[in-house]
């Protein structure tokens, strides 16, 4: 049976406010997206969620469809906290989402009532919890009214299956109607998910300033590009990586000249930094205090701990803003 460090808080882990909420979150989050799924090793990723939460990790982000294969992340995350993290509940955000294919039929996607309550039903039980923290609607579904998917979040929350609500992929314009539509119902939305990273701004266009206007929070996923932000690629493309494998979102054309060249700038400010790459386009996005906190994933403890490095330097003087956009346009 796991036991956990008596120091996980007094040691290294910084935290932010959540939105307009009373909670904070750890500006480094454990997601469950890869590493956690029915291909992998419960002797590796049980260690993993084990030193997340040693190091004052509380946040753990899941989705319904996590895996592969979909379902069996939070299955497995639910086995972990049979092992002993079950003892810590209450000082753990535990979150799920639910909009992307998951089941057979026309209510096994989107963001129908339907599908909301049936996919936070079916959560609860693969994971063996009363609860979630955070139920999130995975994305936009353009079949459905967004005051359906919003009326439906709300009601979750009433029914007491979730304690807040968020929404991920959602347009700035969407996240403006939908927090209104929150407000109304007295379940505000307290936080977004999105994809942000050097490579990929799009965050930066709207979005980041609607969720200060409305003050919501934001986590951002896949802030090394799915591996490219990283060393891995630098010289060439590895036989074992994703990119070579074609598996998940990195494809092989990703990895191109072009992209690389820029990573290779990147790497040599991050070495004069004394960071590594990963460390530096983590401690990048946290530089920005709109950012509320960054789901890493990681193979191994030794990666994870890399990533939560990346908090001691989050500060960048004005040159070395200046140096990574001229690199990254």
């Amino acid at each position: 049976m796991y036991k956990a460090n008596s120091n996980r808080y007094k040691e290294i882990m910084k935290y932010r406010k959540c939105g307009n909420s009373g909670i904070v979150l750890p500006e480094i989050s454990l997601g469950l997206w890869h590493n956690f799924g029915s291909v992998d090793e419960y002797e590796n990723y049980s260690q993993i969620a084990f030193e997340a939460f040693d190091s004052g990790i509380t946040y753990f982000d899941l989705a319904n469809n996590y895996g592969p294969m979909a379902g069996s992340a939070e299955s497995n995350f639910g086995t972990i906290l049979k092992k002993g993290l079950i003892n810590h509940r209450d000082e753990m955000i535990i979150s799920s989402k639910a909009g992307y294919i998951m089941w057979d039929g026309p209510y096994g996607n989107g963001g129908s009532r339907k599908h909301l309550v049936s996919s936070i039903n079916q959560s609860l039980k693969r994971i063996g919890v009363d609860y979630l923290d955070i139920f999130y609607s995975h994305r936009p579904d353009p079949n459905t009214p967004i005051e359906e998917t919003m009326e439906a979040l709300s009601d979750i929350v009433r029914s007491g299956k979730a304690l807040y609500v968020g929404i991920s992929n959602y347009t700035p314009a969407q996240t403006a109607q939908a927090a209104s539509i929150l407000k109304k119902n007295n379940t505000p939305c307290i936080i977004h998910q999105g994809r942000y990273s050097m490579l990929a701004r799009t965050p930066e266009e709207g979005l980041l300033d609607t969720l200060e206007a409305e003050n919501i929070g934001f986590v951002a996923f896949s802030p090394l590009a799915q591996g490219l932000l990283t060393n891995k690629y630098i010289t060439s493309i590895p036989d074992d990586s994703r990119a070579a494998k074609q598996s998940g979102y990195l494809k092989l054309e990703q990895v191109n000249e072009d992209v690389m060249h820029k990573v290779r700038q990147l790497n040599t400010l991050a070495i004069e930094r004394g960071q590594t790459l990963a460390q530096m386009a983590t401690s990048w996005i946290l530089r920005d205090s709109r950012v509320t906190t960054v789901v890493v994933g990681a193979s191994s403890t030794l990666q994870l701990r890399d990533n939560i490095a990346s908090i001691n330097s989050k500060v960048f003087t004005s040159d070395e803003l200046n140096i990574i956009d001229s690199i990254l346009s």
